[in-house]
């Protein structure tokens, strides 16, 4: 599939994706691509994230990849039911651990835990070895559940412009190279 084929629905996390993220490079390149908006984006509540991707995925006029980052990540997975357009495939990258309690804000444990159940389209998970959000090992599990590729990304902090990815280079090869086994 090529990008100019799919509507890819870039899905912010907690705070949003600055300019410098690589989420906000990749929108402003691709143009395709398009922001899930959030109303309150410092305060997220479960069931108004969840809508709103349900929202843009059914207005979708061709099949769907989302580009989930962070909290994107469980909007995306509980908003699946709601969905009425093809998804094509996810793209998740820096899942948190949404059901662990040393969370913070605490507020965020309101979007676990996630659903372990397969997924029903491809998907690859990139997870870091030190992301303060969510462990190594919560990732492989969680990808494991729902039988995604899952990426090491070494030592990469939380995978963020903070981070140091900005431009991201790596990860827009491992993008291309996911979009072009996906079925338009």
């Amino acid at each position: 599939m090529k990008a100019s084929e799919a509507d890819i629905l870039i899905i912010p996390g907690y705070t949003n994706s600055g300019p410098d993220h690589w989420q906000s490079r990749w929108e402003a390149r691709l143009s395709s691509a398009r922001r899930v908006e959030q109303a309150e984006w410092s305060k997220p509540v479960r069931e108004d994230w969840v809508a709103r991707v349900a929202e843009e995925v059914n207005a979708a006029a061709r099949p769907v990849v989302l580009v989930a980052h962070s909290l994107g990540i469980p909007s995306a997975i509980h908003a699946i039911p709601l969905f009425e357009k093809k998804i094509a495939g996810a793209f998740f990258v820096a899942p948190p651990e949404v059901d662990n309690p040393a969370i913070r804000p605490r507020h965020l444990m309101s979007f676990g835990p996630y659903p372990r159940d397969p997924l029903p389209f491809p998907t690859l998970t990139i997870a870091s070895r030190n992301d303060p959000f969510g462990s190594f090992e919560h990732a492989d599990d969680i990808a494991n559940a729902w039988g995604s590729l899952l990426i090491d990304a070494g030592e990469a902090g939380h995978i963020n412009a903070e981070a140091g990815f900005g431009p991201w280079p790596e990860g827009t090869m491992v993008f291309a190279q996911f979009l072009a086994r996906l079925q338009p």
